[in-house]
């Protein structure tokens, strides 16, 4: 009988899409996951950059197409490619699994990937072998819902499934310092990473689902949700016997 090793609940920040051509150290952990931990069988993963109105959408496609999503980028990045598979017949799983949790889903055939999906997954598994599923974030949600979601899907992972999201702690364009990223990390952005990165550690999941009312500085940090509720999938895919680890600070 062949042992499949439990696959991680992973949470990564996907940055700005410029990190598809140049992400530094942060990139090099990346790389570093990649290769040190079991290949996963194949991945689901919930980003940022896709939400849609109830049901919850299951990309379906068997190749889904890139989605550049962005404007005014270097030329070279609209021409990078991530010619991974889709699973049309994981995507069907992932919506049964969904709506027997009472969250209603179904499968979307045309959807292509988002930067959120291929920028980090070219540094995890630069090869594009592994089969992937994206998962929407549904529209209107709570918190709680975003946990639940990873909570249904969390059997995948004992078939080697990784369950990943892909967003950011701290995500506020308005005020981030693009002219000087190098530079000492505000005091308010610090502090609510901090709160969070105890939270996780501290497995108290009931207070991330609270982050607006308890965390420092959370209207600053995360003046919109959508970048931080991947996090959430991943806390909520999670068991009580998984420890923490971070992969890259800063």
């Amino acid at each position: 009988m062949k042992i499949v090793p439990v696959a991680p609940s992973l949470f990564v920040s996907h940055g700005s899409p410029t990190f598809a051509l140049d992400a530094g150290e942060y990139g090099r952990a990346l790389e570093h996951f990649g290769e040190e931990f079991p290949r996963p069988a194949a991945i689901v993963i919930v980003s940022a950059h896709w939400e849609a109105a109830w049901p919850i959408r299951v990309g379906a496609a068997p190749r889904p197409p890139l989605l550049y999503d962005f404007g005014g980028f270097p030329k070279a990045l609209y021409e990078l490619t991530y010619p991974a598979p889709g699973s049309p017949d994981l995507a069907g799983e992932v919506v049964r699994m969904l709506s027997d949790a009472g969250l209603p889903a179904e499968p979307d055939p045309t959807r292509g990937w988002d930067h959120g999906v291929w920028v980090p997954l070219r540094l995890l598994y630069p090869d594009a072998s592994v089969p992937v599923v994206e998962v929407s974030l549904p529209l209107p949600r709570h918190p709680q819902t975003v946990v639940r979601m990873g909570a249904a899907l969390a059997p995948l992972r004992h078939r080697g499934i990784l369950l990943l999201g892909s967003g950011g702690v701290v995500h506020n364009l308005h005020l981030a310092r693009l002219d000087r990223a190098d530079g000492p990390i505000d005091e308010w952005a610090r502090r609510f990473d901090d709160w969070v990165r105890e939270k996780i550690e501290r497995r108290k999941k009931d207070d991330l689902v609270r982050y607006r009312e308890l965390a420092p500085h959370a209207e600053l940090a995360v003046p919109a949700s959508e970048h931080f509720d991947p996090l959430l999938f991943a806390l909520g895919a999670s068991e009580e016997s998984d420890s923490a680890e971070q992969l890259s600070s800063g």
